[in-house]
């Protein structure tokens, strides 16, 4: 196949030319300059034959640079990105041109005079390298000049606070990247002893406590937090006061980048609300992890899901034996398992579509593929929806684990991890209600089977699918307004990773029967949640967005409990884990209970409320006038003598 014939280059003709001018030019300055500068540059004072020996050897110095600067490739490079061996071929080529000079000036030197005084050959060299260097480098930093005055104009201005080797890799990126839509303008950090002092040409100008005074100084509409050691409370109390500034907050992931060499302006992240609950994360023993899951082959329910597709994360990272996903919505299987599969090409994964509520189908899996842990995440937790389908969460949350876990027990799994949450503690909701009753279920099956079967009990998850900090974001980006249900509702909050850990380490930690809580510390505010994540998107609360108050749904209450006041608390080896102690309760009671429930739930009963204070007493319906008619007694007492005649 013939090759295309290369067009013809008229600008890089032009280019080639207009430097071999200048080549030339500059042969001749540095040429005659050496000598007069010899003699105070006074033409008069310089001795004849000096200038005679430079003139004769003039032209044929012009011919033999301009060759040795051809073979140096000083008229092939792109010097608009000439670099350090670019530099270096031009050192060299000027170098060589200089020594051939310094021979051939003796060839042509008048005879009985010395060709040049000594100090010419130097001051040669250096000149030369000066001119040349000029020409080759000034268009770059003309190009980078004119490209940055370009980006500030509608750049914006950046306060980077920290002075460390984070910050000085950061804002080196920004500076250096043409393209970038920042412009730094000052820096912030708490040493005194950095204070006036310069990182990459931008100045410290003081401590946090400037932070506020200088974002008004500097225009500022954007500050990146570049202290990726920093603690999660002193954090807090960094953005507390740059949520005053009205700024668009970024960070940095976390200190592993710095270590690995990750850090530049791609990584920085958004600052989210979850940097400002002012409490570091859990720290996990994660040799006592791998240690119960490394081999083993491990199951989770709901694998698809927020939590469940977590878990998976962290599992695959332990080298299971095998991990097998079970999930009714198969595009979030296919996510997690596309996710694995290019994470851990080695892992033995195995992805089912399946619902816990499917008796056969649970049985047959856990039959087949033997799981020696479970991680039960399968559940309907949305408070709301399951208020307006009562029968659909005790369906799924309820005899989805019961038959999970029977399951379990009959192929001897060792450990079954039931999620459960802070909404199970004097419910007010049927989600709560049934994960009490699952809670329930796990802690009376451990009395009788070998496996070990545990509950893991925590507040809502930052982040995870339906809840409020996605619902936030997307109500911002749409202009507002953010809704909250009360002004005065408060909830405790954990993030995706924190929730896993837990559920992962009481695994490590179990012994059967008992009810894991994370030490969650202080509650928070909605409101302040909502307020916050307003002001680090850079905007002002009640002018850019504003908060519309929704009033409490179905089921809500203004405060979750983390534990029941019968239960008691005891520790861990783990300080931000406890176990709360398990319930003595009537068991025919509370089996007779259950399949009523089960019974009522398929028939779409309208008394299914009534069923679950019945065996959860702990249970306090927000509105649950229908269930005391006297016509959804009669229906109850029907129900029961149905019951009474099948059995």
């Amino acid at each position: 196949m013939d090759k295309k014939k290369e067009p013809f280059n008229y600008q890089k003709l032009y280019r080639r030319a207009v430097l071999i001018i200048y080549d030339v030019i500059s042969v001749i300055l540095v040429s005659f300059i050496p000598v007069l500068m010899r003699y105070d540059l006074d033409l008069d004072q310089v001795e004849e034959h000096f200038l005679t020996t430079t003139i004769t050897y003039l032209p044929i110095n012009i011919v033999v640079t301009l060759i040795v600067f051809y073979v140096f490739k000083l008229y092939d490079s792109l010097w608009a990105y000439a670099g350090e061996r670019e530099l270096q071929n031009l050192v060299m080529g000027c170098a060589v041109s200089s020594g051939i000079t310094a021979v051939g000036l003796q060839f042509f030197r008048v005879p009985g005079h010395q060709a040049e005084p000594k100090t010419y050959y130097f001051l040669y060299l250096v000149l030369l390298i000066a001119l040349i260097f000029a020409s080759r480098f000034s268009y770059r930093f003309l190009r980078s000049a004119k490209h940055h005055a370009e980006k500030n104009k509608n750049a914006k201005a950046v306060m980077v606070i920290g002075a460390g080797e984070a910050a000085n890799i950061i804002i080196k990126d920004i500076i250096k990247s043409n393209y970038n839509t920042m412009s730094i303008k000052c820096i912030i950090d708490d040493d005194s002893d950095k204070w006036g002092k310069y990182i990459q040409g931008i100045r410290v100008v003081g401590g946090r406590d400037r932070i506020v005074e200088c974002a008004d100084l500097y225009d500022i509409d954007e500050i990146i937090v570049a202290i990726p050691s920093v603690s999660r409370q002193e954090l807090k109390k960094i953005l507390d006061i740059c949520k005053n500034t009205h700024c668009k907050m970024r960070a940095l992931p976390g200190m592993y980048q710095l270590l690995s060499g990750e850090v530049n302006v791609s990584r920085l992240r958004d600052v989210e609300v979850e940097d400002l609950l002012g409490r570091d994360p859990i720290a996990v023993d994660i040799d006592s992890i791998a240690g119960y899951v490394s081999g083993k082959t491990v199951m989770v329910t709901g694998g698809g899901g927020s939590i469940g597709s977590e878990l998976c994360r962290q599992i695959a990272g332990h080298k299971p034996k095998r991990l097998i996903i079970v999930d009714i919505y198969e595009n979030n299987a296919y996510d997690i398992q596309q996710e694995l599969k290019t994470k851990y090409p080695n892992l033995d994964l195995v992805v089912l579509i399946a619902s816990v509520r499917n008796t056969l189908r649970i049985n047959m899996i856990f039959e087949k593929y033997k799981p020696e842990i479970v991680y039960h995440a399968a559940a309907h937790k949305h408070v709301p929806l399951m208020e307006d389908s009562p029968n659909e969460a005790i369906k799924n949350n309820v005899f989805g684990t019961w038959k999970t876990a029977m399951a379990a027990a009959m192929n001897g799994t060792e450990k079954f991890v039931m999620i459960s949450t802070d909404k199970a503690v004097n419910p007010t909701n049927v989600m709560g209600a049934s994960k009490r009753i699952c809670e329930m279920i796990v802690q009376t099956m451990n009395k009788h089977y070998n496996t070990e079967f545990v509950a893991v009990r925590f507040g809502n998850v930052l982040g995870s699918n339906g809840s409020v900090i996605p619902l936030f974001k997307k109500q911002i980006a749409a202009g507002g307004p953010v809704t909250v249900t009360d002004p005065n509702i408060i909830r405790y909050f954990m993030t995706i990773s924190e929730a896993v850990s837990l559920v992962l380490q009481a695994g490590a930690f179990a012994k059967g029967g008992e009810i894991f809580v994370l030490d969650m510390g202080e509650p928070v505010k909605i409101l302040d949640l909502a307020e916050n994540l307003i002001k680090l998107s850079g905007y002002k609360v009640g002018e850019d967005i504003r908060i519309e108050f929704t009033g409490l749904r179905p089921g809500e209450k203004l405060y979750e409990e983390m534990l029941m006041d019968e239960e008691g608390l005891q520790d861990t080896a783990n300080k931000m884990i406890h176990i709360g102690k398990p319930i003595q309760l009537d068991e025919m009671k509370f089996f007779s209970g259950l399949e009523r429930l089960n019974i009522a739930a398929k028939e779409e009963s309208p008394e299914i409320r009534t069923l679950v204070k019945e065996i959860v007493t702990t249970y306090h319906p927000a509105n649950n006038e229908a269930d005391s008619t006297e016509e959804h007694k009669e229906m109850l007492k029907q129900l029961a003598e149905k019951i009474n005649t099948e059995e």
